[in-house]
């Protein structure tokens, strides 16, 4: 890995705080995009549109203020997209079974060669009481989590 410095303010590239912003030409018109890249990543994790400086023809160049605002807005695209993710690999649902309540979970582990995926059962104590392998395609909802309880927590799904 290349060692950047640890700061660096050009005008059309500023590296600071873990973060690169660098002005870029936008391929889709005639106007300047900006690439925010957290260190360490190969891609942008965010990309948007730029400011055009005074002549109308290159870009504003990149300060302390934009740059600030521009590594919140990246580090909140970032910090939403990890919980987007969690909520879709970590699902619950709680169903109501006899005389108490069943929570379902669904946790899948992403592998580009052999995902996963877990489904289990816990009573309102925390206990588990069933557990089984299940497709990463599986949809946890409602229908399908009550259907697994009353079945008697099958060992297919």
């Amino acid at each position: 890995m290349t060692d950047l410095p640890e700061k660096s303010q050009e005008p059309r590239r500023w590296r600071s705080d873990g973060w690169t912003a660098q002005v870029i030409k936008n391929e889709d018109d005639d106007g300047w995009a900006v690439a925010m890249t957290k260190d360490g990543a190969s891609e942008p994790a965010l990309t948007g549109p730029w400011t055009m400086g005074r002549d109308k023809k290159n870009p504003k160049p990149l300060d302390g203020n934009a740059f600030s605002t521009l590594v919140k807005t990246a580090s909140e695209f970032v910090r939403r997209s990890e919980q987007q993710l969690h909520a879709t690999l970590h699902q619950s649902i709680s169903v109501a079974h006899g005389t108490g309540r069943v929570t379902v979970c669904l946790d899948i582990t992403p592998d580009d060669d052999n995902p996963s995926a877990l489904l289990s059962a816990k009573d309102d104590g925390d206990e588990v009481l069933a557990q089984v392998r299940v497709s990463p395609a599986f949809k946890l909802n409602r229908a399908s989590a009550l259907r697994w309880v009353e079945a008697g927590f099958a060992k297919s799904m």
